[in-house]
């Protein structure tokens, strides 16, 4: 379905425009611009995977401009900048549970594919299927029995002309499919209604039955509340895109646009699903272009781009604080997610 142009640039923009956009951090010493210390090169720090598979982790993809470019790597949950191991399995969107993974991929051969693929945990394909076109987002339920993967299916990009998005939820190893969520009954404010120009992306489990997600209708965006059995998607609040759920399911983060009608400025914030109460994370990044993660109850981490560094990327980590400032977490890494 087409968004309106306003619809379009209150959309996300998917993993391919984090590998073209140059980033990065500098700071001013004795009046000379120079480099941050970034610390070691994380391609010369390794570990073997069984050093770190069996313990809680982040799981992420490896975005060092060497021969690890894309493969999927992983670092302790107490220690995200030691020594990272990496599995051998490229990806170019990832996320991890106990037991499994979801990885999306790009095969640019002589007729580009995409696809989605499931792992085991130790890395062997379970099962695959084929994207209907750009992967963007993916996430597994908190037991590891489904998969939610977003794809563009035509344009690069939310500024393309004719951006549409395919959303779907499958079972981990690929037995069952609910198909693409823009079929399911959709109910904003209490009415059901059959937009045509719906887009819908950025799935985050709660269970194996309920998850959250962004709808795009009308020029406007939503936090739905999903339910698999019942085949809805029912409206939380507005204005919010990208959500994550945190560990302890009483909170949702997302993205907003606090500079609405003019240019898209996003920013952070954590919504309390009980109360509704919303709080702007004020001193975190802006135009963050990515879905979240919790790294705890308390602390979000997400993927920047290096502005002087073409498709590096790293990940950084945020309390759930207005006045918190961000904190760089794993350097040359992207699509981070936590195992427990």
């Amino acid at each position: 379905m087409n968004l309106s142009p306003r619809a379009r640039v209150l959309a996300f923009v998917g993993i391919v425009v984090a590998l073209v956009v140059a980033a990065g951090v500098y700071v001013l010493t004795q009046g000379r611009e120079v480099r941050a210390q970034r610390g070691a090169d994380p391609e010369a720090v390794q570990t073997p995977v069984t050093e770190v598979v069996d313990d809680p982790r982040i799981v992420f993809r490896h975005t060092g401009l060497d021969n690890e470019l894309g493969v999927v790597a992983m670092v302790p949950l107490d220690d995200p900048g030691g020594p990272r191991a990496f599995t051998g399995v490229s990806c170019d969107r990832v996320a991890a549970r106990a037991d499994g993974a979801s990885c999306l991929t790009i095969d640019r051969g002589v007729v580009t594919t995409y696809e989605s693929h499931s792992y085991d945990a130790d890395w062997d394909e379970v099962d695959s299927s084929p994207l209907p076109g750009i992967p963007s987002r993916t996430r597994l339920s908190p037991d590891g029995t489904l998969v939610g993967t977003t794809s563009f299916v035509s344009g690069h990009s939310y500024m393309t002309a004719g951006f549409s998005t395919a959303t779907e939820v499958h079972s981990f190893d690929g037995s069952t499919s609910w198909g693409n969520l823009e079929k399911f009954d959709l109910v904003i404010e209490g009415k059901q209604v059959r937009p045509t120009d719906r887009n819908i992306w950025g799935v985050t489990f709660a269970d194996d039955q309920t998850f959250y997600a962004t709808v795009a209708t009308g020029g406007r965006t939503w936090l739905v509340e999903g339910d698999l059995d019942a085949r809805t998607l029912t409206s939380v609040s507005p204005d919010a895109e990208c959500p994550a759920i945190s560990p302890d399911g009483s909170q949702v983060a997302f993205k907003v646009d606090v500079d609405p009608g003019r240019k898209i400025v996003w920013q952070l914030a954590v919504q309390d699903l009980a109360t509704g109460y919303r709080t702007l994370l004020e001193q975190g990044p802006r135009g963050v272009d990515d879905q979240v993660e919790w790294l705890d109850d308390d602390t979000l981490i997400y993927g920047m781009p290096r502005q002087d560094e073409p498709g590096v990327t790293d990940v950084w980590s945020l309390e759930t604080t207005p006045a918190a400032q961000p904190q760089l977490l794993i350097e040359q890494a992207w699509s981070a997610t936590v195992v427990r």
